[in-house]
Order: structure tokens, then sequence, then C-alpha cells
């Protein structure tokens, strides 16, 4: 028997076809250096135009990954006690973003940076070109970058002091310039309080810093 009408329709399977997918701008990139060709201007003028956290080695650029709030809180409460201590002693202190010229061509950009003198002429409006320390919270993503690749870098700079604060490991380590490498000052953990070399008032309890809300 042949189906009506009405039967076709109650048993016809709607199929919906994909909607068509907007084409990424490839051409763009076309517009930037190859990586291993950004030169510091080039690296600078990108910086200047972009909210994303962007470091510069040897001519290759590395977007870094956005900071989770855990992470900034607890940037934040090391922050405000090193602010005091640079308050009373005349220097000043900034937390990212804020770019750092480690070398000619290597640009980083440390969750916090200080100077001993707020005079210090290492200080620019763009970026500095010294430090006397830097702090770093690990990413979980690469976490080698902030207890290798830094670690080479800052001591590279000249720079005094290098704290590594690491959420996963629940540490932070201290460490100290000696000649052209860093010493372990301290490595501390959870019921611990972390001191600097650089700055005899400068305390941070670790169990307070990882848990900061």
């Amino acid at each position: 028997m042949t189906p009506t009408t009405d039967e076709l329709v109650e048993h016809t399977i709607t199929i919906k076809l994909p909607s068509k997918q907007p084409t990424p701008a490839w051409e763009v990139a076309l517009l930037f250096p190859a990586q291993g060709a950004w030169s510091k201007e080039e690296y600078l003028a990108l910086t200047d135009s972009t909210n994303q956290l962007v470091e510069l080695t040897n001519g290759v650029i590395e977007v870094l990954p956005m900071p989770t709030e855990k992470h900034q809180r607890i940037l934040e409460f090391i922050f405000l006690i090193v602010r005091e201590v640079m308050q009373s002693i005349g220097g000043r202190a900034f937390f990212s973003p804020l770019r750092l010229a480690v070398a000619p061509n290597i640009y980083r950009e440390p969750d916090l940076l200080l100077v001993l003198n707020k005079q210090d002429p290492r200080r620019g409006d763009r970026y500095w070109s010294g430090a006397d320390l830097v702090l770093e919270v690990v990413s979980s993503d690469n976490p080698e970058r902030d207890w290798i690749q830094k670690r080479t870098d800052y001591a590279q700079a000249g720079i005094l002091e290098y704290w590594i604060v690491d959420p996963q490991q629940e540490r932070i380590a201290v460490l100290r310039l000696d000649g052209d490498s860093y010493a372990e000052h301290g490595l501390f953990a959870r019921g611990e309080v972390a001191t600097s070399a650089l700055l005899p008032d400068l305390h941070v309890d670790v169990s307070a810093a990882l848990d900061a809300e």
C-alpha cells in the first residue's frame, strides 16, 4: 500500500548540515617577522599594543599563559609585603606586566621586580634594563621556564636575588647571586618563613602566601 503524505512527513529524518566555519586569517601572520627574526624594536612595538604577556629570546617570541586567580592571589600577597619593605628603604617594586631587558635581545616579564633605590637609572618607562630582585610564580604549563631557563637568564643579567614561588611543589626557593650563577639561600616549605639574603626585613610566611585569598 502506498504511504500517505502525512505518513511520509512523520518518518522524515531531518539532517542538519554543518554551518560554514570562518576561515582563519592566516595571511595576517605574514605581516609579522618569522620566529627567530624578531628584533628588539619589533618586539617592543608588538608588546606596546597587546595585553598578552610576551617574552623575547634571541629573535623568538613566546606568548605566556594568562595567570590564574590563584597565581594572582599569591603574587598580590607577596607584593604587598615587598612594597612595604621598599617604602621603608626608598626602593621601588612593581608587578607584571613590566618588561625587563636581561640581554640585548632577551626580554622577560617577571611577576615581580624591584630596585633598592627608586632613583635607579635602570628604570625606564617602556622597560627596565636591570633589577636587584625578581620573583616568578611558577606556571603549571612549563615549570622549567622559571626553574631552569629564567634562573640562567637572571643570573647572567646580574640580578642579585631570584625568588621562585612554586604552588605545585608548595615551596619558595630564594637564590642569591654568586659570581655569574645562583646559589641557594634557602628552600622554604609550608610552615616555614622565606627570608631574603638581600633584604633582612623581608619575610614571607610560605603557608600564608600559598593560601592567600
